[in-house]
């Protein structure tokens, strides 16, 4: 019986902790207004969103980049001058070489009313480490 007991808390806790980490997830995306999301996630996003549209905004695009991903350089205002032109109503996954200009490039989407956007946490290397396809 004290067992079942404390096999049921266990699960109480486990069920409770994975409900935490999807409120802290819509709440942290309420804040910044994007999603930051791993290589894996990334990945996900992808595969199965056909019609998510990737942007590089570092200046190093011709060095190597995620596969289908459109450069749109965000330090000489090539993103800028892209977003007026870019349906709001798409998904986008911003990334850069460094998270500064990635999180600038997520926060100017948003800033412009874009509502379904994400992050690549880790930039360009963390989808390098994982071992996904660059072209």
């Amino acid at each position: 019986m004290l067992k079942s007991i404390g096999i049921c808390v266990i699960l109480l806790i486990g069920v409770i902790f994975v409900t935490g980490c999807t409120d802290q997830q819509q709440n942290e995306q309420k804040e910044i207004g994007y999603i930051d999301v791993t290589a894996q996630e990334a990945k996900e996003l992808i595969d199965t969103k056909p019609d998510l549209i990737i942007i590089d905004v570092s200046p190093n695009y011709d060095e190597g980049h995620i596969p289908g991903a459109i450069n749109y350089y965000i330090g000489d205002g090539s993103l800028d001058d892209a977003i007026p032109t870019l349906d709001k109503n798409k998904e986008y996954l911003v990334y850069c070489h460094v998270d500064s200009a990635s999180i600038s490039g997520a926060k100017a989407l948003v800033d412009a009313g874009f509502t379904k956007v994400y992050r690549l946490e880790g930039n360009y290397q963390a989808w390098i480490d994982a071992g996904y396809p660059i072209e």
